[in-house]
């Protein structure tokens, strides 16, 4: 009986520290970095420069800053040069179920005067340059194997084609402009050319997979000798590093806090909206040059198009009682059950701003996490997508 109670204990307690680890990884902000290109891809070559061998070099020197972080898990798509097929680098992104990808590239022209960085987010832009781009790196999958069969569909020198591929709604695209545009303020904070307006949206077959916040970085061109000898040295390498790796944890920061993340709580999915603060100390930051349509403007009028507007407070494993001393004395107060989570949202509105002014009202109770959802006829959509429809 003795030896059976001490199995009995030693089970327990192995079970406890398995489940407090188990805990502690799912605290961690995962963060899938992806190097573009090689092994036979070398990507972009002039005058020596080896895209393949420049992208990893920066992947690496990013994922140390990052690992330095004991809240950040950092995840490779690649670290050594080996070549992996376009979707897997995403699979791998989603199997880790990341909080963001980020890959990385160099970009390149014929005219060697070409200069400057740029930050990609996933959409279906027609801007000439922004499909060439795509055209130049979604042409990687015609080194894979049996690839018309994977893509089925799709044509590389085309990438309008991806129009008509089953294309999940954009859920993320708020948080990715974010991200985007955190990174290209880094590098204009380093002095680093940004190339017309820095954020910009292209169908990338490599992002097009990835089901999470994500951007593909163009970290300037190897083809002009002066920025091109600066991405292959080890100082301009740094820099470009510490400028990712800066932007990442500031979003990090911004979207799920800098301390240690709840693990009953959900991350959003859609940006914070905050109520603008007047800064009297500095001119407001101009809005990213993106060429993605802007929502139109809400109004004050009731909506009749059958969307509402909630506050997401959280997402919690645990069901408790819709009471307002349950919820730092809010009221109104809905629940739904949704893959082993409690969703607990706040009000219910068509009024744009009225949700808003909600919003800022749960952050005041303490609820600093809490984003704005959107529902059309029952059903959840993008607050993006319900704006287009006011």
């Amino acid at each position: 009986m003795y030896i059976l109670n001490k199995f009995k204990l030693q089970l327990a307690f192995l079970l406890t520290i398995v489940s407090f680890v188990s805990y502690g990884q799912s605290n961690l902000f995962k963060v899938t970095l992806d190097a573009g290109h090689g092994d036979h891809d070398f990507g972009a070559v002039y005058s020596g420069r080896v895209e393949k061998n420049i992208n990893l070099a920066i992947v690496l020197k990013v994922g140390r800053l990052l690992e330095q972080n004991p809240k950040i898990d950092v995840i490779y798509t690649r670290k050594t040069d080996v070549f992996i097929d376009l979707i897997e680098r995403a699979n791998i992104a989603n199997r880790a179920d990341a909080n963001i990808f980020v890959s990385i590239h160099c970009n390149a022209n014929r005219d060697p005067a070409g200069y400057g960085t740029e930050t990609y987010v996933m959409g279906m832009s027609k801007v000439a340059s922004n499909l060439e781009a795509a055209k130049k790196e979604n042409s990687v999958i015609t080194l894979e194997k049996d690839y018309k069969q994977k893509y089925e569909g799709f044509d590389p020198n085309s990438p309008e084609t991806m129009i008509g591929m089953t294309l999940m709604a954009e859920e993320y695209l708020d948080n990715s402009i974010s991200l985007a545009s955190k990174i290209e303020d880094g590098f204009a904070a380093l002095g680093k050319k940004i190339r017309h307006g820095g954020v910009k949206q292209a169908p990338f077959m490599v992002l097009h997979k990835a089901y999470m916040p994500r951007v593909l970085i163009e970290t300037g061109f190897i083809s002009n000798p002066t920025e091109g000898d600066d991405l292959n040295s080890e100082e301009g390498q740094n820099e470009i590093a510490r400028a990712i790796a800066n932007a990442i944890i500031s979003y990090k920061n911004e979207y799920f806090g800098s301390g240690t993340i709840d693990n009953d709580i959900e991350r959003p999915s859609q940006k914070i909206i905050e109520t603008p603060k007047k800064d009297t100390s500095s001119p407001a930051k101009p809005k990213p040059n993106l060429d993605v349509p802007a929502p139109k403007k809400a109004t004050n009028s009731q909506d009749t198009s059958g969307i509402i507007y909630k506050v997401q407070l959280s997402a919690s494993i645990k069901k408790v009682e819709l009471i307002p001393s349950n919820f730092n004395g809010l009221k109104d107060i809905s629940m739904v059950s949704e893959n082993k989570y409690y969703k607990y949202m706040y009000g219910q509105t068509p009024d744009y701003n009225e949700a808003k002014k909600r919003l800022q009202e749960a952050k005041t109770r303490g609820y600093s996490s809490a984003y704005l959802i959107a529902f059309k006829n029952g059903t959840k959509i993008s607050v993006q997508e319900a704006l287009s429809n006011n």
